[in-house]
């Protein structure tokens, strides 16, 4: 199913908060006419929010009976009511119900205290309350969801894990020393692989005379300054419409330390030049690393996350082979791998559903080309994760992946058969 970000008036293609697009069937004739909504679940999962919650505030909107606790998963709306009515009306629940109201993020977990709905951002740490004027928030404080055992034990794991310090990390080795990590080389050379190819040659070529005429021209530099204060002013110098979508996040940090508008920059870019080009099949490779380059990010496992949305499209098995030097370039560690595969899962959750027996050609394509791995493309295959798309399309997506998967244990299973005999 096709996704939309959570906040919909937020256009930035990379804003990480997506969720399924609103899907209904209506049944029925007559009186007895209904709307069922198909995905509100794995919507109401994306939101972080009980479906309960989804259905019964559409009823309140809508002056309509529901059912709030479906056991075969049919959410029901009496009467017809249209998809896009819907989306729109989930807009209202979302800034109401889900949004922080200082940093307008959605990572807000839902308090109820003493007649009060509070929702906790675990994103800018604010606490803010819920108008209870809504009929919504007289259901919510009349349905609060029971303490499980399981609830407790994580609370009372985390609070042992605080007072002996395991979130903090006190010997001072950052992540603590992930072999995955994204290194540049210690002279800022490139490092170029094996398969010394036409385009890794020219890559280095284009690369070290950009290096040997900043050395020469000391008021030019390919040296990028990430801090607060040189990334507002870099954003300051865009063109309005590229601001607009980049000061979303520019003041979320990542988790290697730079913000993500720098990637959003690049995304950004790609796709301006996809439309200057007239098509993702016309980019130029070396141009796409140089740009990486220039903003400081060619060697981080994020850019192959963005690169993954950007460089492809709909005929992505063709343009792996093509575009494979360049991603090698960037990086194989297993971090890179998986952040790879994160970007393609992205890009096939917005081709929508349609796409996802792609996953398998892809796969193999990523696979002979030495992207991935046996060990991570395993692993990525066992556990769905909502962290570049929704949890209902990452299930499926892995699911239509099954054929490759079980190929590869195979194969597998009997190259060490082999080495036994």
């Amino acid at each position: 199913m096709a996704t939309v970000n959570v906040r919909r008036d937020v256009s930035d293609p990379f804003y990480r908060y997506k969720m399924e697009r609103i899907q209904t069937k209506i049944e029925g004739k007559g009186n007895g006419i209904k709307t069922v909504v198909v995905n509100l679940s794995s919507v109401a999962v994306s939101l972080a929010r009980p479906g309960s919650y989804l259905i019964k505030y559409f009823g309140f909107e809508l002056g309509a009976q529901t059912n709030i606790d479906p056991a075969d998963d049919r959410w029901i709306i009496n009467g017809a009511h249209e998809a896009q009515k819907l989306q729109e009306l989930l807009d209202g629940f979302i800034s109401k119900f889900v949004l922080c109201k200082k940093c307008k993020n959605p990572e807000t977990e839902v308090q109820i205290k003493d007649g009060h709905i509070t929702l906790d951002c675990k994103a800018c740490g604010q606490r803010t309350e819920v108008d209870l004027r809504h009929k919504l928030s007289g259901f919510i404080l009349k349905n609060v969801p029971k303490k499980t055992k399981k609830d407790k034990a994580e609370r009372k794991a985390a609070r042992k894990a605080k007072q002996n310090g395991n979130g903090d990390n006190k010997n001072g080795n950052g992540s603590g020393g992930d072999e995955g990590s994204d290194q540049a080389s210690p002279n800022g050379e490139i490092d170029i692989a094996s398969d010394d190819d036409a385009l890794t040659r020219k890559i280095k070529t284009e690369a070290q005379n950009l290096e040997t005429k900043a050395a020469e021209d000391k008021e030019e530099t390919w040296a990028v300054d990430t801090s607060a204060e040189a990334v507002k002013a870099r954003l300051q110098s865009l063109p309005g419409e590229f601001k607009q979508k980049i000061d979303i996040n520019v003041e979320e940090d990542d988790e290697e330390g730079g913000a993500n508008n720098v990637y959003n920059t690049l995304g950004s870019w790609i796709e301006e030049e996809v439309k200057a080009k007239g098509g993702v099949a016309e980019l130029d490779e070396i141009q796409i690393y140089l740009k990486a380059k220039e903003l400081g990010i060619e060697t981080k496992h994020k850019t192959l996350t963005v690169l993954a949305q950007t460089i492809f499209d709909e005929n992505i098995v063709k343009q792996i082979k093509k575009r494979a030097p360049m991603l090698k370039q960037i990086g194989t560690s297993e971090r890179h791998e998986k952040a790879l595969l994160g970007g393609i899962e992205s890009l096939l959750a917005n081709l929508g559903e349609e796409h996802y027996k792609q996953i398998v050609p892809i796969l193999m394509a990523l696979y002979n080309e030495e992207l991935i791995t046996e060990e991570v493309v395993s692993k990525w295959g066992t556990k769905a994760s909502k962290k570049y798309a929704p949890i209902a399309a990452s299930k499926k997506i892995r699911k239509a992946a099954a054929p490759f998967l079980e190929w590869l244990e195979n194969a597998e299973s009997e190259e060490e058969s082999e080495d036994d005999e």
